[in-house]
């Protein structure tokens, strides 16, 4: 359910007249999403529909072919593994627009569509003299996929900057700002996830920019990165150090393909870690302020001597034991057959059961659950 903080922007329209919307959508047939996903793996799509803006919508919920279809969202493709094709329609989001909307005393506010890409939207604010994603920098996927993961990296989550978002409801084509409280964001989580999966299209995303920038060195590179400069740090130097650091342990897209960080760093109790630690001396480790622990997942997989490892079309990254990589002709079954084994041999010798990231897809039982 939509809470009060929630306000209907098309309610005036709607009590003074009927609001003109689009009369058709281009609708691809039989499309093949090898190229549409980061991962490069093969499936097609039963339909397709790029959107561009709101009234895109509302045309294909008044079309009588397709306004009943199961539909599946899709951003950049970073965040998704297709095991088969899909019997569905797929939303395509391609809103643009990048905006510096207001400069108040505190904080710049920058609106940016669903389909900028996230790294690029970083960029064009630091271009502008506007920092703050400076510590998100290097992230793949849309800008509209962020808020769903609520992506984090470097000791600063998308929730720290976040201001509101605009959606479309997918049953009535109304628009409505969500703020921060209405997400419900939590680690690698919000109500997209969850309450609001399938629901709805985000549009466009505002972020706020605080005044006066003050660095977030929290993660230990950027902290001895500060201790080793003899020049204070600048937004674009921290930039510069998150993404050669992120080429370095990283597979480039373009190269090789991935979904990036494909499980989650799991999260336990303080009584199961002290446990584990007398067991496992060297485990890696992040003490969380409600006294849990996060435990690193790469350490994890890569002390079971997965780095570097294959099977069938799929493998494990040779730098990234985090990152799981398509080989060249790899399916998306063969990923999550890697993935399945990864997590059984984690288990059985940590007690820890690992979490993917990616949103899992291969027919119509899963759809409705919106991509990166």
């Amino acid at each position: 359910m939509l809470n009060s903080n929630m306000y209907d922007k098309d309610g005036p329209a709607r009590k003074t007249g009927r609001r003109e919307v689009k009369s058709a959508v281009l609708i691809e047939k039989q499309v093949n999403l090898e190229t549409l996903n980061t991962f490069g793996l093969p499936a097609r799509a039963a339909f397709l529909v790029r959107v561009t803006d709101e009234d895109d919508v509302r045309a294909i919920i008044a079309d009588r072919m397709i306004g009943s279809l199961p539909r599946f969202i899709l951003g950049g493709g970073s965040n998704v593994v297709f095991t088969g094709d899909l019997q569905a329609l797929v939303l395509k989001v391609e809103v643009p627009g990048l905006d510096l909307l207001e400069t108040r005393p505190d904080a710049w506010i920058v609106q940016a569509g669903a389909g900028e890409s996230w790294h690029g939207l970083v960029e064009w604010t630091l271009a502008r003299d506007l920092p703050g994603l400076e510590n998100l920098a290097l992230i793949p996927g849309t800008v509209g996929a962020a808020p769903v993961q609520n992506i984090g990296a470097y000791g600063l989550e998308l929730a720290d900057r976040f201001e509101s978002l605009d959606i479309v409801e997918l049953a009535t084509g109304r628009t409505r700002t969500l703020f921060r409280e209405d997400c419900r964001f939590g680690y690698r989580d919000s109500i997209f996830k969850r309450d609001l999966a399938g629901t709805c299209l985000i549009t466009r995303v505002r972020l706020r920019l605080p005044r006066p920038w003050q660095p977030v060195l929290d993660y230990p590179d950027l902290a001895r990165l500060a201790a080793e400069s003899v020049a204070p740090l600048t937004p674009i130097g921290i930039f510069d150090r998150i993404c050669s650091v992120r080429r370095s342990k990283l597979p480039d897209p373009a190269e090789i393909g991935s979904a990036g960080s494909f499980f989650k760093n799991p999260v336990i109790s303080a009584a199961q870690f002290r446990a584990l630690a007398e067991r496992e001396p060297g485990i890696v480790h992040f003490s969380l302020p409600d006294g849990d622990y996060k435990l690193a997942a790469g350490w994890l997989i890569e002390a079971c001597g997965w780095k570097g490892r294959n099977m069938g079309g799929a493998g494990v990254h040779d730098r990234q034991a985090l990152v799981l990589v398509n080989r060249g002709q790899a399916r998306g079954r063969e990923v999550m057959a890697l993935a399945a084994a990864i997590q059984e041999s984690v288990f059985n010798r940590f007690g820890v059961l690992l979490e993917p990231e990616p949103i899992v897809l291969g027919g119509t039982d899963d759809l409705l659950s919106p991509s990166r």
